[in-house]
């Protein structure tokens, strides 16, 4: 079959379409990028070259040194960039150039609001790439052949951005990719020896590979012919050395956020950044990165995650996973060893005995990191926590050795503000702490408003007893990891029986246990017409406002996570509430008076569904609620 043959026009998927849209126009003010993001593909495709070549060398074909070249021609309105790395076949070009993103497009277009400012940060996190090119481009051409593949199956990829593709196979000498930009007119600018100079000092200047260009040509008054028949020479136009291999002091600022949005294709710098060298029983470099803002799929499990890995500055694969645990997956970075075997595959990675070290010594160069923060930049730490606080949540349980680090990082809304904003840690609450008090209360619920206004909190409020409240979807999974920070237990206040201890005097104890004896008789009618929907019925003195409250057993799993677990098909344990009653409360009152049992039980039943309702509880059954509140409140009316 010809090459011509092969030609084939094909669409774009739909969401590609728009994001190629939204994206052209949003990132229309910072169009330099576009070198940027081709530079970066380009690196990467010559570290995949590296690291295939490790166990078949004949890829690098006789050409084994990599460089990228970038050129232009004014006349032409062209820019092209070239590599010789790994290449791609039809196949790949098709996967790759066909599609925005494998998986997630869809729900993050739902995000894009048609603010121009606020889609490119979106955009930037979701990651552009190659289709950065269309900003400048009114035609984008890309020539290539995967390295090992015959001359022949060299490919040819061209679009002009908008519903469709064409593709054929061409005749290749050289493995590797080249992409040439055909300028819109109001791109000419790029192309220009200096602008182009100038953007890849500023962004692409810590790439590994030499960068090279064309040296400028001197007119040879004498015999121009032949400097026309001259091969053009080359020159590198960036410092082309590892950054991670630099010294830290040779390093700006703006270098290692140039190196952030190479690894990351992020487009916000990044939030911190530490960089260390390790020598002695391990030798091995490391510049870990914590990001402004999250990417679109931090809470996809199996989305990519991990640190870039080198071998003695060989690429060795793009997400190493195994360098640093779950919870802390939104880190970006470089690891460079040179106590890795060479021959890595991910199955004799996880098993290295030096990777437990280095996960765990990692690890702990994080959370240093995050404490500093914390401590010199609280308003840096407090747009981390908003961005990444739940997914460190998930820490305590993931991580024991790190346990009380981590507690001590995480904040939380709590009374003492009433505020959603999650902004105290566990030592301000413990600073606060009442003479006397020996546990940190909090409460869990499915929102703010439903935790702020819990009945259980009313007694605490009237003791002026802190109390945090918990409305995050992992929150209970936290605490039951957690159990205990700086000596002080964890007490969830709609569990179990309330003993405030010394915060309670010995004159409330004595009028609570009086009141108890008075009231036998109505908690034994209650527990008689609830007995199939409660545990207990007692009386409660941690209410103050409210006439009931649901209680669960101490060891109970809670409501949330009952409901999360529900929700996900998981069968829970059964387990009843107990219902405590405000002996003060007119209700419990006129409960206590009431003669007919019909009523007293219809009374009883509504007390116990609006102590269900108040802690976010649905109902089992709303329709016998509504009738029995009906019947009660025409009965009240006449």
């Amino acid at each position: 079959m010809s090459a011509e043959a092969l030609k084939e026009t094909r669409g774009f998927e739909t969401e590609a379409k728009q994001l190629l849209h939204l994206m052209i126009h949003s990132l229309y003010s910072n169009r330099e990028i576009f070198l940027r993001e081709l530079i970066s593909n380009a690196s990467d495709a010559a570290d995949k070259l590296h690291f295939e070549a490790l166990s078949d060398d004949t890829l690098f074909e006789d050409d084994p040194n990599l460089k990228i070249r970038v050129d232009f021609d004014k006349d032409a309105k062209t820019i092209t960039i070239s590599d010789n790395g790994i290449g791609m076949s039809r196949d790949e070009v098709i996967r790759n150039l066909g599609t925005i993103a494998k998986s997630g497009t869809a729900e993050f277009l739902q995000k894009l609001t048609g603010d121009q400012r606020k889609d490119s940060k979106l955009i930037g996190q979701f990651g552009v790439g190659f289709y950065s090119a269309f900003i400048v481009a009114d035609k984008v051409e890309v020539f290539t052949r995967r390295a090992g593949l015959d001359k022949s199956e060299g490919v040819h990829w061209e679009s002009e951005g908008e519903a469709e593709f064409t593709i054929e196979n061409l005749e290749k000498a050289e493995r590797g990719t080249t992409v040439v930009l055909h300028l819109k007119d109001d791109a000419l600018e790029f192309a220009d020896r200096w602008r182009l100079r100038t953007i890849i000092k500023k962004y692409s200047d810590h790439i590994s590979l030499p960068i090279e260009m064309r040296k400028e040509a001197v007119a040879d008054e004498d015999d121009e012919k032949q400097e026309q028949d001259k091969q053009p020479e080359w020159e590198t136009v960036n410092t082309a050395t590892a950054l991670w291999t630099r010294s830290r002091s040779d390093i700006s600022d703006e270098e290692y956020k140039e190196f952030y949005k190479h690894i990351s294709h992020d487009f916000s710098d990044p939030l911190t950044w530490s960089h260390n060298r390790v020598e002695g029983k391990l030798d091995y470099t490391s510049l870990l990165y914590v990001p402004q803002r999250a990417p679109f799929d931090l809470y996809n499990r199996d989305g990519a995650r991990g640190l870039k890995l080198y071998v003695q500055r060989t690429f060795i694969m793009d997400d190493a996973e195994q360098f640093l645990p779950l919870y802390l997956r939104f880190i970006k970075g470089v690891v460079d060893s040179n106590d890795l075997s060479l021959n890595v595959s991910r199955e004799i990675l996880q098993k290295d005995p030096n990777i437990d070290s280095m996960r765990s010594a990692l690890t702990k160069r994080v959370l240093d990191m995050l404490e500093k923060l914390a401590k010199k930049e609280p308003e840096k730490y407090t747009s981390f926590w908003q961005e990444f606080g739940q997914v460190l949540k998930e820490g305590p349980s993931e991580d024991f050795a790190n346990k009380e680090r981590i507690a001590k990082l995480l904040r939380f809304a709590t009374t003492h503000t009433d505020s959603k904003e999650q902004s105290q840690s566990l030592d301000d609450y413990i600073g606060r702490m009442k003479e006397g008090q020996n546990k940190i209360y909090y409460v869990v619920a499915e929102n703010f408003a439903t935790a702020k206004n819990s009945p259980h909190l009313e007694v605490f409020r009237k003791k002026g007893i802190e109390v945090i409240l918990m409305y995050d979807r992992v929150d209970e999974w936290l605490v039951s990891s957690l159990m205990e920070y700086d000596g002080k237990t964890f007490q969830d206040v709609a569990k179990g029986a309330l003993d405030l201890g010394e915060l309670d005097s010995e004159e409330e104890k004595k009028h609570q246990e009086e009141v108890a004896k008075e009231l036998e008789g109505l908690l034994e009618r209650t527990k008689k017409v609830l007995e199939e929907r409660v545990e207990d019925v007692r009386l409660t003195h941690r209410l103050t406002d409210s006439p009931a409250c649901l209680v669960l057993g101490e060891y109970d799993m809670g409501a949330q996570m009952r409901r999360i677990m529900e929700a996900a098909g998981q069968k829970v344990p059964s387990s009843k509430p107990s219902l405590e009653l405000n002996p003060d409360h007119p209700l419990v009152k006129k409960l206590d008076q009431e003669q007919d049992e019909d009523r007293f039980a219809d009374l009883a039943h509504v007390l116990f569904d609006q102590a269900h309702l108040a802690e976010g509880g649905q109902l089992d059954d709303p329709g016998s609620y509504v009738q029995r509140l009906n019947k009660l409140l025409l009965e009240l009316s006449h």
